[in-house]
């Protein structure tokens, strides 16, 4: 109370006395400051109880108001005489003595706001980014203390300044040698400054030579130079009685330390507060996004933040539950690793674990917008130690695990994290652990190259259910993202040659032919006893085709060697036979309600695969080697046997299995549309395509429909049930066969409204 009554007689006594020029009374504040460390006897009382802080306040306001009042860029002399009298450093010193207690909040304050609200470019003078410097060191020494919040602000203003001009970062890339230097430098705060071993440039631009520097004091007026001497060695007794000495630090330096700004900022990410955490995530933000090479350099090899990232990420995934219901996993609230605040007590729909999934994606979605922010060199150095140090060492055993239980959970958070990554560096490390880097054609004898790879594509026909479904899921969400590797990988390497085509080179009689529209040795699957019961319902009309395919044009003829899209259409309409049709019976549900999700997601695809300029054009054929064997890829193999067993699948796995057969037909590439989506295609010996697979689940269920009585009528109930538009009643027989063909029949409608979308939209001018 006394204290508080002695400043405000002070503020009166300044108010009602004459005004003084500014540097005068400058540097009446800062003598004031001096005077108490020779004065005073008691070492105990807090910075709050003495007229300390407010001193420093009326200097920030005497150096704010002196820059109102001059030209912008103009140093005046009060900034002239804080830069010469390097009250800075001494500030630092006692700072970090913390003498009286607080005051090294009370530096952290008048630091903070002398960056803050001068405008003028402080960080580039010796005797503001060295000071500077040395206390950012002492920032995240110890959490939890009373000067965190003043700490995380202080580092802060530097990042921010650092961000308008990211040259200035080469001021706070400390050499070792320097380091070392400086860490032994001085003992005592006079030592340190009259004994200078630089030459300080002023902002004259005249060097001061070390016997011409203002001794650490600084406080007298500048015509009375020659008592500063005296002034000098009365503040030096005093502070050593106070035990205000700059206790030097090990001389051994860490090759981590270099980077001190970083380094300060990754221990308050530790803090147990979390506004304090979050805020020192915002500063490494904002540093590893300065484009400076040299700052990038020392970033990812001179500090622990890879370390960091990657080990906060194992430990918090370690700290899930071996089981986690992957629907919670799934649907779990977007994360925001800024908004990481969770109240159990306060939420409807908590589960087991919860507090530990949000806490590991919201630290996720933290590395993955760091990444994504980077400069490029630093992006990749964090993206590669993400892969090794977690996805590799952490997430890789769990995946490759035997447990039924927690093969599901890891795949499930896996399937998370796909979905949840955004940057294209981290992206495509993640794209190389899952699949590897192999971009050669897969063989039988070497589909086991990859390790995870191989096993994910396994459990796509797990004994499990739940387990195929959800990595069928991953792989699904893992073909939508932006990587030209992930759809190469999978498929594309294994169709370049185009050698699932039985090639003979044309005789001129097979050229005259394939001028006439034809093509040579295509088999015309509407004069196959398959297809021979074509109705009005399965395929349109010649009007129609007129009205919905794009007109003939001199750019785009109509014999532009593609098979006639209304032949593969009908095709695909009609693979399914009339006694195994249901769609019919129920308004809303014909094929014509593809077309437009069909044509949306198309045009998505469009977009990502732009990029990557894919031919136009299927690869002459005279150019492919046919004399290697076709293989079609592992992914694609075990795909075409899940749909081989479609009649004897639950109805779940079988719309997870079409789902991603159709997303891969959606890709704008002429190797996968002419292997998926055209039936005219002449196969060669022993190999199987999308449409051979569906002919072959047909055949079968020809033969299966005869030994069900009543079948159509069980069909229809059975789609008017999964509808919704019959309530649930007593179990028919059969069930699994069909729903399996209702989904079949669904699929091939799909498949024949994708072939109609993308010869449309290539056909389009």
């Amino acid at each position: 109370m006394f204290s508080k009554f002695t400043s405000i007689l002070q503020h009166a006594v300044e108010a009602l006395a004459p005004s003084l020029p500014l540097q005068e009374d400058f540097v009446y504040h800062w003598k004031a400051i001096t005077h108490y460390y020779i004065e005073t006897s008691d070492d105990k009382a807090p910075v709050t109880d003495t007229n300390i802080p407010s001193h420093l306040e009326q200097m920030l306001d005497i150096l704010v108001q002196e820059e109102n009042e001059r030209e912008s860029g103009e140093t005046g002399p009060c900034m002239e005489y804080l830069l010469h009298h390097k009250i800075l450093e001494t500030l630092y010193t006692l700072g970090k003595a913390d003498c009286p207690p607080g005051m090294k909040q009370q530096v952290l304050a008048f630091y903070t706001k002398l960056l803050g609200r001068i405008r003028q470019p402080l960080l580039p003078h010796i005797n503001v980014h060295r000071p500077v410097q040395k206390l950012i060191r002492l920032c995240g020494e110890v959490l939890a203390t009373p000067t965190e919040n003043e700490e995380i602000q202080f580092l802060c203003i530097v990042c921010a300044k650092l961000k308008q001009d990211p040259y200035l970062v080469n001021f706070f890339l400390e050499s070792k040698l320097k380091a070392m230097a400086s860490q032994g430098s001085a003992s005592v705060l006079t030592e340190d400054m009259i004994k200078d071993q630089d030459s300080v440039a002023t902002d004259t631009g005249q060097p001061v030579q070390p016997e011409e520097m203002p001794s650490a004091a600084g406080v007298e007026h500048m015509e009375r130079e020659d008592e500063l001497p005296q002034q000098a060695d009365d503040l030096s007794f005093s502070l050593d009685e106070l035990n205000v000495t700059s206790s030097p630090e090990s001389s051994t330096v860490c090759p981590n330390q270099d980077y001190n700004l970083v380094n300060s900022l990754l221990n308050l990410t530790k803090s147990p507060d979390g506004r304090i955490a979050v805020k020192a995530c915002e500063g490494l933000m904002l540093l590893v996004s300065l484009p400076e090479p040299a700052a990038a350099k020392c970033l990812t090899q001179s500090t622990c933040l890879c370390e960091l990232l990657t080990d906060r990420l194992a430990t918090l995934y370690k700290a899930l539950p071996q089981s986690l219901d992957p629907l919670d996993i799934e649907t779990v609230e977007a994360i925001n690793w800024g908004l990481d605040s969770y109240s159990h007590k306060e939420d409807a729909s908590a589960f087991p674990g919860k507090r530990a999934l949000i806490s590991f994606l919201s630290w996720f979605d933290y590395c993955d917008q760091l990444i994504k922010e980077a400069q490029k060199m630093t992006a990749v150095a964090m993206a590669k130690a993400v892969r090794e140090r977690f996805f590799i060492d952490v997430m890789e055993p769990q995946l490759m695990q035997t447990s039924e239980i927690g093969i599901l959970t890891s795949t499930a958070l896996l399937h998370r994290v796909v979905r949840q990554v955004t940057s294209d560096v981290l992206l495509q490390e993640l794209v190389y652990f899952i699949l590897g880097e192999h971009r050669d054609p897969e063989t039988l004898a070497d589909i086991n190259r990859h390790p995870l790879r191989h096993r994910l594509i396994e459990h796509c026909d797990h004994i499990s259910d739940e387990i195929s479904i959800m990595t069928l899921r991953m792989f699904e969400h893992l073909l939508q993202k932006p990587n030209e590797h992930i759809l190469y990988n999978l498929v594309l390497r294994n169709l370049e040659e185009r050698n699932y085509m039985e090639y003979k080179p044309l005789s001129q009689e097979d050229k005259d032919v394939v001028e006439n529209g034809q093509i040579a040795g295509a088999v015309d699957l509407e004069e196959d006893p398959l297809f021979t019961d074509l109705s009005p319902d399965n395929t349109l009309s010649a009007q129609e085709w007129l009205s919905a395919s794009p007109s003939v044009s001199p750019e785009h003829p109509k014999n532009d060697g593609k098979t006639e899209v209304h032949k593969i259409v009908n095709s695909f309409l009609c693979l399914v036979p009339d006694e195994a049709k249901s769609s019919y019976h129920v308004e809303g549900t014909g094929y014509d309600t593809y077309l437009r999700d069909a044509h949306r997601q198309f045009r998505d695809y469009c977009v990502i695969c732009l990029r990557w300029e894919w031919p136009s054009s299927p690869k002459s054929l005279e150019k492919c080697n046919f004399e290697a064997s076709f293989f079609e890829g592992h992914f694609l193999k075990v795909l075409f046997e899940r749909m081989g067993r479609i009649l004897d699948q639950p109805y779940d796995v079988n719309l997870q299995v079409t789902s991603v057969l159709s997303k891969l037909s959606l890709f704008p590439h002429p190797h996968i549309h002419e292997y998926l989506l055209d039936p005219y295609v002449n196969l060669a010996s022993g190999c199987k395509s999308l449409f051979s697979v569906i002919v072959r689940v047909v055949g079968d269920l020809m033969v299966r429909i005869q030994r069900i009585p009543d079948f159509t009528p069980k069909l229809l109930l059975v789609r008017k049930r999964l509808l919704g538009l019959e309530p649930e009643g007593p179990i028919i027989d059969h069930m699994t066969l069909l729903e399996g063909v209702i989904v079949l029949e669904e699929f091939c409608k799909e498949l024949a409204a994708i072939a109609f979308v993308k010869y449309h939209t290539s056909a389009t001018p």
